[in-house]
């Protein structure tokens, strides 16, 4: 039975608060809780060690989930804002476990459009009051595939499929996430998280 975290060995990883690097990251994501019963996702780094994890025991769909390293630390709280269409989701950025500030750190809207079937969301980030930042994640359509890009069109991070050395694609629910230098991967962790719950897999 295929790993469903890389084999090979890769360089050191940055310390436990440390979710920025200045090189390319690659993950693995397995869309499943380490909870019996639970509902949620395990993100693996290129070690095969467990860096972060979300639970949603045994409901799923939540409106409020947490992203946690694997010590239990809360780094985001997700909540969905029922709106009449699609609805909103909001990530505020914690502290051991509660949100450092009443005001979300990142928004997601997301949109459909009508002709050509296709669906993205539009994502404001807030990392300080002073300071708003775009980006967009595009390719909702196909579950296993989709891209975090800039407003510049630049791509953060993507997620496809994960498939071993040999070639062999693995099940739908193991997917291979790249992520860019310079690039917040807790904030990635929790996007991935909200595109999960778009598409009821969590």
């Amino acid at each position: 039975m295929a790993k469903v975290h890389p084999q090979r060995p890769a360089p050191p990883s940055p310390p436990s608060d440390s979710y920025i690097t200045s090189r390319r990251e690659t993950f693995t994501l397995w869309m499943k809780s380490l909870v019996i019963r639970g509902n949620g996702y395990t993100v693996f780094n290129s070690d095969g060690e467990i860096v972060y994890r979300m639970d949603n025991y045994d409901k799923k769909c939540s409106s409020e989930v947490y992203l946690m390293d694997l010590q239990g630390k809360v780094l985001f709280t997700i909540l969905r804002r029922k709106l009449r269409v699609f609805g909103r989701w909001e990530g505020y950025k914690c502290n051991g476990s509660k949100a450092d500030s009443q005001k979300p750190c990142f928004q997601v809207r997301k949109h459909c459009r009508i002709l050509g079937g296709g669906s993205s969301c539009e994502v404001t980030v807030r990392p300080n009051e002073a300071q708003s930042c775009y980006y967009r994640i595009q390719g909702l359509a196909g579950k296993s595939t989709f891209k975090i890009v800039n407003s510049e069109g630049g791509v953060m991070a993507e997620v496809k499929q994960k498939q071993t050395s040999s070639g062999v694609v693995l099940g739908d629910d193991v997917l291979n996430l790249v992520v860019e230098p310079h690039v917040d991967h807790s904030l990635v962790m929790a996007l991935v998280a909200v595109c999960g719950l778009i598409h009821h897999r969590m």
